[in-house]
């Protein structure tokens, strides 16, 4: 960890924790919030909060659904406010009436959200409370307009300034393995063995984000392989007796397992960062790594070509490959991009579609989701902001010839009836 991981964790250390349980308040909840938002006494918005917090943390998910409820409409936009606030700066644009203006478009919701944070430990409740609107409240329109005030003051808390970079390995704190174990979303860490092949050979890395205001839970963290050449199967990357290599020989890092962590931070992107700052450390650390290329599942596959009526058969690894890359390429939602949210999130972020490998996830998980199909996306550092360009404008799918090949001969089938 760089010393400014180091500076930063022990300036924040003291956010994690709420406080001591405080005496119960005979006010309601509702009550709490309402005096919370209307005092101007730092101290006594600090004992409100913690309060708040605290009542909140002991509620069941009915109660915390009614709160939400509460939240999104005592706390809503004025509409009237709003509208005359726009009329005074169209009729006179100034400092003052702009400030207005501002004012009026925020919601009240917005600074509890802020006041809420401010108590130690508030940042990871905050995450909690939003993972529980989610959970709760995701169907509910009323409750939209809420999440989105969460969202957008969680993007700028959360923006890359402010996340600290921090390798994962064996001599990590035990508290952090165990959460890399139970977050691991993409390939299960089965034992602690196997946590132990991942993170403690000379050719495996693992890097996670962290927020100072929670040093101890990471956000988002990836795994990486070294190894000679590409490699087209996670059983062998992941195998027990695989004999470990060198990492000053290796010439290619593969990224083969990346897991969001915090369901609270859905929609808060991080993962572009993530790869690319790790890319970044990986070429200076080793000169020798010419390819960064993704090892990764195609989840969506299987659902697809059932949605389709298209007959598979995961055993015949020629025609599996050929449909993976014909879905990778055509299979499009109606605004342009792949069906496929895997392929969403590295074309978006500037890769490629380098290759596709038949049988390379035989996992129950693996054949289900895709029929065993994986597929490596390319970062190729010279055209990654040239491919994000024209993906994000074009919605082009960048992918190597023979994947196109293989695209093509499936269509050629397809139109022939096979």
């Amino acid at each position: 960890m760089t010393l400014l991981a180091d500076l930063l964790s022990t300036v924040f250390e003291r956010r994690t924790r709420i406080g001591p349980i405080l005496r119960r308040d005979p006010r309601s909840t509702d009550a709490l919030i309402a005096d919370l938002m209307g005092t101007t006494s730092e101290t006594a918005a600090l004992a409100l909060a913690r309060r708040v917090l605290q009542r909140y943390a002991e509620m069941d998910d009915p109660a915390r659904l009614a709160l939400f409820r509460h939240i999104a409409e005592a706390y809503d936009l004025d509409p009237a406010a709003l509208r005359a606030a726009l009329d005074a700066y169209e009729a006179a644009p100034s400092g003052a009436s702009y400030r207005a203006f501002t004012h009026a478009t925020e919601a009240p919701r917005q600074a509890l959200i802020r006041q809420l944070n401010q108590v130690p430990g508030g940042t990871e409740r905050l995450v909690q409370m939003r993972a529980d609107l989610l959970r709760l409240g995701v169907e509910d329109p009323a409750l939209q307009a809420l999440d989105l005030d969460f969202r957008n003051l969680f993007r700028s808390w959360f923006n890359r300034g402010f996340l600290v970079l921090r390798p994962i390995s064996w001599e990590s704190p035990a508290h952090i393995l165990e959460k890399i174990i139970a977050y691991e979303a993409v390939h299960t860490i089965q034992s602690w063995d196997d946590l132990r092949r991942r993170l403690q050979p000379a050719d495996r890395r693992c890097f996670a984000f962290f927020h100072p205001a929670m040093p101890d839970e990471p956000l988002i963290f990836v795994e990486v392989a070294l190894s000679r050449g590409t490699p087209g199967s996670i059983q062998a990357l992941l195998a027990e007796d695989r004999t470990p290599g060198s990492a000053e020989v290796a010439d290619t890092a593969v990224f083969y397992s990346i897991s969001n962590c915090q369901p609270g931070l859905a929609g808060i992107s991080f993962g572009n960062s993530l790869i690319k700052q790790v890319v970044s450390d990986l070429a200076a650390e080793l000169p020798g790594l010419k390819t960064f290329v993704t090892l990764s599942p195609i989840p969506g596959l299987v659902r697809w070509l059932e949605q389709q009526g298209i007959r598979y058969d995961s055993r015949d690894g020629k025609a599996m490959a050929g449909l993976a890359a014909h879905y990778l390429l055509n299979a499009k939602r109606a605004d342009g991009q792949p069906v496929d949210p895997v392929a969403r999130f590295h074309l978006g972020n500037g890769a490629m579609v380098q290759a596709v490998h038949a049988g390379a996830d035989i996992s129950e998980n693996g054949l289900r989701q895709s029929g065993g199909v994986m597929v490596n996306y390319l970062y190729d550092l010279g055209k990654v902001e040239k491919y994000h360009d024209r993906y994000a404008e074009l919605r082009e799918v960048k992918a190597a010839q023979p994947v196109r090949a293989l695209s093509a001969g499936r269509e050629k089938a397809t139109a022939a009836g096979a």
